[in-house]
């Protein structure tokens, strides 16, 4: 098939590419600098600020998947880096949507990214994708919450299947946030965030590629879907098994009040969280390679 992708150079689109390719497909990949094209991966110089009109080459893909957007955890959350957070996704979706919509000849599937931040911080409550649009009321005072809101409402407008990838945190090796925790375990004063009891709903990187893998190939797919672990943990589990793991003590919390302070608004993605399960993709038949967080750590880390 044909694959137009966005985010392709990044944590989960630059693996993604190289699957996809090894499977015999042939990439068209957008991306901010110019790069060579390789062996059925074509790259496409673009500025999404200038608004491109991608009609004559979306009328040429079968699948377009859509993981563009500044990584929301790197720099503190500033006014410049909320506005970058929210314009890298809005507009890359928009300009897709509407391709999609002006198209002769449409995709069979759009793909595109959003995250469980959505759903806001919603303490032990268990957050299912069963539910048409939400499992529980948006937060509208949760900046991530209404980013993915937006962000999902314009990957809504394309008129094709649409799937909406609600993605949790997402482990891997160089990146994810295991890059932010990594270091300070490795410095023996690893520990708890806060209280230790907030959810983290996590998925391995290599599940989530063979999620977005069984999304283009299954043509029952489609709406909204939880791309998490079937197990989520605590803070508190997670600093333990990343610990064991590491063979390093997870004992030295972070409180709350040194979060807030060193990372300011941006805190509130460590200090709250979301249990939230796969139930969709549990019913179309998708099976998690690693759903256990140690197994899981144990192959990033081995």
């Amino acid at each position: 098939m044909k694959i137009l992708l966005t985010g392709g150079t990044g944590f989960i689109g630059k693996p993604l590419k190289h699957e996809l390719v090894t499977l015999g497909h042939e990439l068209f990949v957008l991306t901010r600098t110019k790069r060579e094209n390789k062996e059925r991966i074509n790259y496409i110089h673009w500025d999404i600020k200038t608004l491109p009109d991608l009609t004559d080459l979306v009328n040429q893909i079968d699948i377009v998947i859509n993981l563009a957007g500044e990584p929301i955890a790197d720099k503190r959350w500033a006014r410049e880096q909320k506005e970058k957070i929210i314009l890298s996704r809005i507009l890359p979706t928009r300009i897709l949507a509407s391709a999609i919509n002006n198209a002769t000849k449409k995709p069979k599937k759009f793909i595109s990214a959003s995250a469980i931040g959505i759903y806001g911080n919603t303490g032990d409550e268990i957050i299912t994708d069963v539910e048409a649009l939400h499992a529980t009321p948006l937060q509208t005072n949760n900046f991530l919450c209404n980013v993915c809101k937006d962000w999902e409402t314009e990957a809504q407008k394309a008129d094709t299947n649409v799937v909406i990838l609600r993605i949790g945190l997402v482990l891997g090796k160089y990146g994810g946030v295991l890059k932010k925790m990594l270091p300070p375990f490795k410095m023996f004063i690893g520990g708890p965030l806060g209280s230790g009891n907030q959810w983290m709903s996590w998925v391995l990187r290599e599940d989530l590629i063979s999620v977005i893998k069984f999304a283009i190939t299954n043509d029952k797919v489609s709406g909204i879907l939880n791309v998490t672990s079937p197990n989520p943990v605590t803070n508190s589990e997670f600093s333990d098994a990343l610990g064991e793991v590491l063979k390093r003590p997870s004992l030295i919390p972070v409180p709350s009040f040194a979060l807030k302070l060193l990372f300011g608004e941006m805190a509130d993605i460590m200090l709250g969280g979301q249990k939230v399960l796969p139930e969709r993709l549990k019913e179309y038949g998708f099976e998690f390679k690693y759903p256990d967080l140690e197994e899981a750590l144990r192959k990033i880390l081995s």
